[in-house]
């Protein structure tokens, strides 16, 4: 019996040992990879008369790399503490309703004025709800006018 787990536990180490001198002699590789790389990169610099690749041009590992510490946390600014947020270049509108930066001549949410819903078939058309389906004035869409005499039918303009 004691012979018996001797030889499981010899199997066992020799498995491990297998295990550890494969993952250094791929580590082994990579490392002469990188320095046979590194001589490249350095003998292309000499020939050509350029710089080697910058860093962030360097090719990306295979394995993957860990973002974790990499970029610096975002502060999280809301229009409610710093109304001037939403002027910025780039934001959503100029006005704050619910933390948010909206348009109120165009969100459906906050037509006109915040918290003011446009219903279900209503679009917000500089401010005002419309029904595009049967508005003259925003047949099928914001601005589209219909001509003179014409109807808006089901978001087209003479439709029958």
């Amino acid at each position: 019996m004691k012979s018996l787990k001797l030889v499981i536990l010899m199997l066992a180490l020799l498995l491990v040992m297998a295990d550890i001198r494969s993952v250094s002699s791929a580590e082994e590789e990579d490392f002469m990879f990188h320095l046979d790389q590194d001589d490249s990169i350095a003998a292309e610099a000499e020939n050509s008369d350029q710089l080697p690749l910058l860093e962030s041009e360097q090719p990306i590992s295979l394995r993957g790399t860990s973002r974790f510490l990499t970029e610096a946390a975002r502060i999280k600014v809301t229009c409610d503490k710093y109304p001037t947020v939403c002027r910025a270049k780039g934001s959503a509108g100029k006005y704050c309703c619910k933390k948010k930066c909206v348009n109120v001549r165009t969100d459906r949410l906050n037509c006109g004025a915040c918290g003011k819903k446009c219903r279900y078939s209503e679009i917000c058309c500089k401010g005002e709800c419309v029904n595009p389906s049967s508005d003259r004035r925003n047949c099928g869409g914001c601005g589209k006018k219909c001509k003179k005499g014409s109807l808006c039918v089901h978001g087209m303009c003479s439709y029958s």
